[in-house]
């Protein structure tokens, strides 16, 4: 048998042309292997961010104006709550006012956009309240961004608010005269349980004596002032005086009370002087700024002398700002219709008109200048632009 050398046989290899078929990679294979123009898909959609400015007249609502300018309709969602705060959008917006809006939006190298965008400032001009603007702004402690009106006030909805439509204080917060120890009224022979006389209608709310709005120490200089030995409670020229914890709001009988915030019913019962009696615990909230910053703390509120709950209402039920949690009435100790409110800070009552969950934050100091420069810097920004109002 005739053997061919291996050097011999490699060469002739070598000369030797052999076509083999390429195939096409399947999906399922360039899938799970990888494809060659993976650097070449992967830079087309390299996304790019571009901050741009759109102007228009109001004709309509201010999120088809927009849109008409071709604002993202989703990124306006935002900056509209927000001027909303400022001024009412649909009595005070009108035909001819103009508008601003700086935003930010994603593409890819193609120029396809990615996302809803965001809303960077916006101003309006307006016939009825003026310019009115808001800027984004971060703060420093937590790291938090939202927006705030040009006097560095959040354009965000305050994390409380009062319980009634219409507000006419009755009673303050603070020691006051007992509204059951007046000189000159008649109440019968007994209390009933619900804190009304024998006989004859209860007296007006609006008769209840407030002596100071802030409560002054025990022993401090009070005309007249001695404690009698109940907590809370002292004498004053044989008048007796007593702490009152929230304030009480004048209202018709059966009138709507709503939740003060966002947050769980922990107790609705009849409860004492209370008669019926609501405490809601609200998700987050605080007490106000401190240094800067918020201050943690837990909030409650306490709503008294209700005629009724709302259907629904019971311990453990979720709430959000705004619905209807019973009616106002006069039961416990109470002297007519009214509803008594409280603000509790870490379960220690404050005063409910000065609370500072009621107002919408206020930056101060260092961050105030800081966002003074953030604003001055968009200003300039829409100045370079052309075609800007």
């Amino acid at each position: 048998m005739n053997r061919i050398p291996f050097g011999a046989a490699m060469a002739a290899l070598a000369s030797c042309s052999v076509a083999f078929p390429v195939m096409a990679a399947s999906p399922e294979e360039a899938r799970l292997l990888g494809s060659d123009r993976e650097e070449a898909q992967y830079q087309s959609y390299m996304p790019f961010t571009r901050v741009l400015g759109a102007s228009g007249i109001v004709s309509g609502s201010l999120a088809e104006s927009a849109t008409q300018a071709r604002v993202p309709p989703a990124a306006m969602v935002e900056a509209i709550a927000a001027l909303g705060t400022a001024i009412d959008l649909e009595r005070d917006l009108r035909k001819g006012d103009r508008f601003y809006v700086r935003y930010e939006r994603t593409f890819t190298a193609a120029g396809n956009p990615i996302g809803i965008g965001k809303v960077m400032w916006a101003e309006l001009r307006t016939e009825a309240k003026g310019i009115v603007s808001i800027h984004r702004f971060r703060t420093g402690k937590p790291v938090v961004e939202r927006f705030y009106l040009s006097t560095g006030q959040a354009a965000t909805a305050p994390e409380l608010r009062l319980p009634l439509q219409n507000i006419a204080v009755s009673s303050g917060f603070g020691l006051r005269a007992d509204p059951f120890d007046q000189p000159g009224r008649n109440w019968g022979p007994a209390l009933r349980p619900n804190g009304r006389g024998a006989g004859g209608p209860p007296p007006s709310p609006l008769s209840t004596v407030t002596v100071p709005t802030t409560p002054p120490a025990f022993g401090a200089s009070f005309p007249g002032f001695k404690p009698i030995g109940a907590k809370g409670a002292a004498r004053s020229g044989g008048t007796t005086l007593m702490m009152h914890d929230g304030v009480d709001l004048a209202a018709d009988m059966g009138a709507p009370i709503q939740a003060a915030g966002d947050g769980v019913v922990i107790g609705a019962e009849p409860k004492g002087g209370y008669g019926n009696w609501i405490e809601i615990e609200h998700d987050g909230a605080s007490a106000g700024p401190f240094e800067g910053f918020r201050r943690p703390s837990k909030l409650m509120t306490v709503y008294g002398h209700l005629s009724a709950f709302a259907p629904g209402i019971a311990p453990g039920t979720r709430v959000k700002q705004g619905d209807v949690i019973g009616y106002v009435g006069s039961t416990g100790r109470s002297t007519g219709p009214h509803l008594h409110f409280e603000i509790l800070n870490n379960g220690k009552p404050t005063n409910p008109m000065i609370n500072g969950a009621l107002r919408p934050e206020q930056l101060r100091g260092g961050e105030l200048e800081r966002f003074k420069k953030t604003m001055a810097r968009d200003l300039q920004e829409r100045e370079r632009e052309a075609g800007s109002i």
